[in-house]
């Protein structure tokens, strides 16, 4: 149907520097050695149990997940997360599509976050060319190499931006392989670069900021970070270059990388820090997903694995050792903590600031 809709080539955008970014990234860095905070006996006793279940996780080659919402990064967690990274104790991450635009934004100018008030009403809320600009090349040049959205990104920043194919070498490589999957994706790429001007060869982006992306990190380490967006939430919709087709099929690469994270669980962890929704949705889908194909192949379905959930709200004023909470209660709709306690394992709901829970888990492992 004819429906009205946006042209969203008619959208203008910024100059990223001409934005007032509120948070710094050199000011609000955490050090992963200095020492952490006080912090109450009860939450340092839970922190301990994460670092043994982590030990014994490692010795038997499980995986260690972290899945993160934006505000780890906004807290400038990211140094924390990269120390787990390089020193071996994480095997996958996950984030969200903000989780991947402040890293970025950290990365690349050094600062980021900005008035949604101020700026919204005067349409200029996510309207920052480069930021766009780096979230939609990445997204649409990774799917056609048929890698995630968080890989592209991380290697969008380590290497300094991207080397785009040539058009001729890549429609002989479609017409030698015309029935190959990746073939829309290269369609894509090869439409993209002509509607935006993009030549063939290095795009360079300076990154002079890298040593603070927790997706260089996962990318430069070898560890899988996974994007799992949704469509018209991020502000890299609001470009001109917006991708949907490609951001889809990078995430959709991203979703089945996750669920093989998940598909290793069995005496392993999963670690969700502030992530109210896209932690719990995503990880119900991949449990079951992993669980199907297990016991498909004869196998026993995941187990004796651990999850922590880490948030700054109450848990709904609910005590999660008694069960999940009736219907007619608050907290029963509390994603961040309903969904776990129904994936099996143990389960432990630290209340706390993520830095503090980080911080506090670095100078257990280190």
């Amino acid at each position: 149907m004819p429906h009205v809709q946006l042209n969203g080539r008619d959208l203008q955008v910024w100059p990223l520097a001409e934005r007032d970014s509120q948070l710094d990234i050199e000011a609000i860095a955490v050090d992963p050695q200095a020492d952490p905070p006080a912090a109450p006996q009860r939450l340092l006793d839970q922190v301990d149990a994460l670092a043994a279940s982590l030990r014994s996780a490692r010795q038997s080659r499980a995986s260690m997940m972290l899945a993160y919402g934006a505000h780890l990064v906004k807290n400038g967690a990211g140094p924390l997360v990269t120390w787990l990274i390089e020193h071996g104790w994480l095997t996958h991450l996950a984030t969200q599509g903000a989780g991947i635009i402040h890293d970025w934004e950290f990365a690349y100018l050094g600062r980021s976050s900005e008035s949604v008030r101020g700026n919204a009403a005067i349409g200029r809320f996510g309207a920052w060319d480069e930021t766009g600009r780096a979230v939609n090349i990445a997204a649409v040049a990774g799917a056609a190499e048929g890698i995630g959205l968080g890989e592209a990104i991380g290697r969008y920043i380590h290497e300094d931006g991207w080397t785009l194919p040539e058009a001729g070498e890549t429609r002989q490589r479609i017409d030698a392989a015309p029935h190959d999957p990746r073939n829309p994706a290269l369609l894509d790429l090869l439409q993209f670069m002509r509607d935006f001007d993009l030549p063939a060869g290095r795009l360079a982006v300076p990154h002079r900021h890298k040593q603070f992306s927790i997706s260089a990190a996962a990318f430069a380490g070898g560890v899988p970070l996974t994007v799992h967006p949704g469509i018209g939430y991020d502000i890299y919709a609001n470009h001109p270059m917006f991708h949907g087709a490609a951001i889809g099929r990078a995430s959709g690469t991203d979703q089945r990388i996750f669920a093989g994270g998940v598909e290793n669980l069995t005496n392993g962890v999963y670690l969700s820090v502030g992530s109210a929704i896209m932690s719990p949705q995503v990880f119900e889908k991949a449990y079951s997903a992993s669980n199907n194909i297990r016991l498909q192949a004869g196998r026993p379905t995941v187990r004796n694995h651990r999850i922590a959930i880490v948030d700054i709200q109450a848990g709904g004023d609910w005590d999660w050792a008694a069960g999940e909470p009736p219907k007619d209660h608050p907290a029963y709709y509390l994603r961040f903590c309903k969904s776990f306690y129904r994936m099996g394992g143990t389960v432990d709901y630290l209340c706390a600031d993520n830095r503090l829970v980080l911080h506090h888990l670095v100078a257990r492992l280190r």
